[in-house]
């Protein structure tokens, strides 16, 4: 097969699965942008879409690991109890209400490790993605490059990205909220963010952070609050 981004051909069947799903979703997001005169028929319409999602993309990756289980925040199949595809819609809520700001995570884990992660965000085509010991990447039609971590340690320059915490932690002079943690986890991976700090989420939405983040050189440390910095930050 013809490799469309740097990587393995199990890497590059999952891109592209998830370039199949994604044009599904391009058109969902112009259909909900319809729907905001009612709230509850947009989110009506998301959830049978995250739905869709899982269905259609279960179909692409049983030809990448015909035996692997899946995991999901709605669904859980068992596999060979070797190998599991992770997969979640994160940035929901931003979708019901028709903001850009969501992406598909998907990770594959063989033997509880991630070996293989990728955050796409359908609406720009853009893709954040690593493999286990490889370094982290980023790609779009415009552009593609190694992502690292920045290196700025002083909170006067910190971004800090936030998700369910209140007040400013981490003292950082510019703080936000976007509602996607896994696009925050890879925006801290590409030095877009200098960390992200969230209450308690769902294993699938953020196990190809974790692994995309620590290959750019970050850290992550997943308790009753989740902490992920540029790995130069104390404290």
């Amino acid at each position: 097969m013809e490799l469309l981004i740097k990587g393995s051909p199990e890497l590059n069947k999952m891109f592209m699965a998830l370039q199949r799903t994604a044009t599904g979703l391009r058109h969902d997001f112009g259909e909900v942008e319809n729907l905001q005169q009612s709230l509850r028929g947009a989110r009506d319409f998301v959830r049978r879409a995250a739905t869709r999602i899982e269905e259609e993309i279960l179909s692409d990756l049983s030809l990448v690991r015909p035996s692997a289980g899946l995991l999901t925040p709605n669904v859980v199949r068992a596999g060979d109890g070797r190998d599991e595809f992770v997969l979640a819609l994160s940035g929901a809520s931003n979708f019901v209400r028709a903001n850009p700001r969501f992406a598909i995570s998907l990770a594959l884990r063989t033997m509880d490790e991630t070996k293989i992660a990728l955050i796409y965000s359908p609406i720009d085509e853009y893709l954040y993605y690593a493999e286990s010991g490889t370094g982290a990447f980023s790609y779009s039609a415009f552009h593609s490059a190694r992502i690292r971590t920045s290196n700025i340690t002083d909170g006067t320059d910190m971004t800090v990205a936030y998700n369910g915490i209140a007040g400013n932690p981490m003292n950082a002079a510019d703080v936000r909220t976007t509602g996607c943690p896994a696009m925050d986890l890879a925006w801290v991976a590409a030095g877009k963010f200098d960390a992200f700090m969230s209450t308690s989420l769902d294993f699938a939405e953020i196990a190809a952070g974790d692994l995309i983040l620590r290959e750019a050189g970050g850290k992550i440390e997943i308790g009753a609050d989740i902490i992920a910095t540029n790995g130069k930050i104390s404290g």
